[in-house]
């Protein structure tokens, strides 16, 4: 690839992002106070969307493995590297097939860790990476991190804890130097009442006047089921598997299929979501844009790494990098 020639601004702590998708975990890492200095994501949908959303990010399209080390030094020093590997080698919904699956990005992205040297390392993947089949997979990991020079650890994160109206387990993998590890904290979960999906798209849901909106609000007073990134060889855009749509089914959902509009008057029940009301239950602003067809919009936020939360883990890798933690008392 041609070389690159990006920065963040002076002073701001500058991120590397990896696998950035739709920009779910690099708005959360801004908002946690990062800058980016580089958005790598292959995707060209998704790359639109990137710059749709933040045109002065710097977004380069590129599979990871084909980054060279010329263009990653040309990015001077980097305080975080964030990447949200591909899920599939590792979801229940897969095969499972972990390191011998030819989507596994977990060596490149160690690779640019070894040649960058970031400050401190965020990797986020499907909560099936923490399962006991993936032990030595994981600690392989942890160990080579630990040759780079960094003490690592791995934690499984509920959407929902922070504002975000589905339960979505993530497994997270912080690492810092070891002088540094031990201020980090993670952080806890929001302590303001949780966010369902009736409270979530109640307004929604009556903005074109469907009479129905109030009623079906308070048969979706619930925690919605993990959003599904859907594969790319089978089916199009919907809210996941047989169990996953039987769940939305007791919230007057259909999730056989995303809607084209908002209930209007008359729509009977069960109602079905729109593109956009799939993106607020990910915790993505309402002014966040997708571009692509339908399937290619529901993919980018089923695969999205919910904001929120990456602004929770985000502030506490801050609050480390800028000196202001407050060292950890909790194992």
């Amino acid at each position: 690839m041609s070389s690159i020639m990006l920065s963040a601004p002076r002073g701001a702590l500058r991120c590397v992002e990896l696998c950035a998708g739709a920009g779910g975990q690099g708005l959360g890492l801004e908002l946690a106070g990062f800058s980016h200095a580089m958005l790598a994501e292959l995707d060209a949908d998704a790359c639109a969307t990137l710059g749709a959303n933040r045109p002065d990010w710097p977004v380069v399209q590129v599979d990871v493995r084909e980054l060279g080390e010329a263009d990653l030094m040309a990015l001077g020093p980097v305080d975080l590297l964030a990447a949200g590997v591909p899920c599939p080698p590792f979801s229940v919904a897969g095969l499972q097939r972990g390191p011998d699956d030819d989507r596994d990005l977990f060596p490149a992205v160690l690779h640019i860790i070894r040649v960058l040297r970031p400050r401190a390392v965020m990797i986020e993947n499907v909560k099936g990476l923490l399962q006991r089949r993936f032990d030595p997979y994981r600690r392989e990991i942890a160990a080579e991190l630990g040759r780079i020079g960094y003490t690592a650890e791995w934690r499984l994160l509920y959407a929902k804890d922070f504002g975000v109206p589905q339960l979505r387990p993530r497994a997270v993998l912080v690492a810092l130097p070891p002088d540094e590890h031990w201020e980090f904290r993670w952080p806890a979960p929001d302590t303001r009442p949780v966010c369902t999906v009736g409270r979530a798209l109640a307004p929604s849901m009556g903005a074109a006047g469907w009479e129905q909106a109030a009623a079906w609000a308070q048969v979706a007073d619930r925690i919605a089921p993990t959003l599904c990134g859907g594969s790319r060889r089978h089916g199009g855009p919907d809210l996941g598997p047989s169990r996953a749509r039987r769940e939305w089914a007791r919230m007057g959902v259909n999730g056989s299929s995303v809607a084209n509009h908002l209930p209007r008057p008359g729509d009977p029940l069960p109602v079905r979501l729109t593109v956009e009301q799939l993106a607020l239950l990910q915790g993505f602003p309402p002014d966040w844009v997708f571009t692509g067809n339908k399937t290619s919009r529901c993919r980018q936020i089923g695969n999205a790494f919910p904001p929120p939360v990456a602004e929770a883990v985000g502030r506490q890798l801050t609050a480390v990098l800028s000196g202001a933690a407050q060292p950890s008392t909790v194992p």
